[in-house]
């Protein structure tokens, strides 16, 4: 990176924001937004925040899961070294390797997430094209994982580069979720294509339903729910630890918040799906 960007990223309200309110990264007020428009978590709930280092959305989830008397968890998952936050079980690891879903499964003590959280995103290579496919690969592997620990009626977040097959992905969490909105949070770059997918209401039937209309109409181009099975290209590790339960110090990201992204789309949007 150049010393200009670094200058420029300095000058940024959101940055100079987070250093100033002790958060660990600017993505932090993304997660902050789409919580004030969507009450997607909630005191007392049981958080998975996968991509989470450096750790901003985890401190935000740990400060909406400890209130009003009530106190919650978060289970915090990334490829890359996370500093411990308090009241956040950190886990490393890759998303994409069985070795750390079963880790996280751990973490949970045999409980049902309330809420799924992704902010993860690929290695950028700077091809549009690639960029958009990985990072839609990512997002349903996330998504993936939040069918396989979400309670019913549990919700999901999850970010996801705009392009030619986000429609379809749109599609995939709509099989699972009763509401399901397109945001693009104020905090969100000018020049990122970056969107999140705000999921509230899981139904595991429902996709069990979808999967079952869509192989009697035999619809061309709309694949069913066994098909998000990813392999991202890149690097790939094996989970360095295992969980013995929550509030326990462990750590996994693709960073957040990191990286150059292609194209540009116009913030603060959002459309229901």
């Amino acid at each position: 990176m150049s010393k200009r960007w670094f200058a420029e990223k300095k000058r940024e309200h959101y940055y100079r924001l987070a250093k100033r309110e002790n958060y660990r990264s600017r993505a932090a007020y993304k997660l902050k937004q789409i919580q004030f428009r969507f009450n997607v978590i909630h005191p007392g709930w049981l958080v998975v925040d996968l991509g989470a280092s450096p750790g901003g959305w985890s401190q935000v989830a740990a400060e909406l899961v400890d209130r009003r008397g009530m106190k919650g968890g978060v289970v915090a998952v990334d490829i890359a070294r996370m500093k411990p936050i308090e009241g956040v079980t950190v886990l490393r690891g890759n998303m994409m390797e069985t070795a750390t879903v079963e880790a996280v499964r751990g973490a949970l003590a045999g409980r049902n997430a309330d809420v799924v959280i992704s902010d993860m995103s690929p290695d950028i290579s700077g091809t549009y094209s690639v960029d958009h496919a990985r990072s839609v690969e990512l997002s349903g592997t996330a998504l993936e994982f939040a069918q396989k620990v979400l309670r019913p009626g549990g919700n999901f977040v999850v970010k996801v580069f705009q392009g030619e097959l986000f429609p379809g992905f749109l599609r995939d969490v709509r099989q699972s979720f009763k509401n399901v909105r397109a945001n693009r949070p104020p905090a969100t770059r000018s020049q990122s294509s970056e969107t999140y997918v705000v999921a509230k209401g899981f139904e595991p039937r429902r996709k069990e339903q979808g999967a079952s209309a869509a192989g009697e109409r035999s619809s061309p181009g709309r694949g069913g729910p066994g098909q998000s099975e990813t392999v991202l290209p890149g690097r790939a590790r094996e989970a360095s630890a295992e969980a013995s339960g929550p509030k326990r110090p462990l750590s996994l990201t693709v960073p957040g918040d990191g990286g150059r992204e292609p194209g540009e789309a116009k913030a603060g949007t959002d459309e229901e799906e």
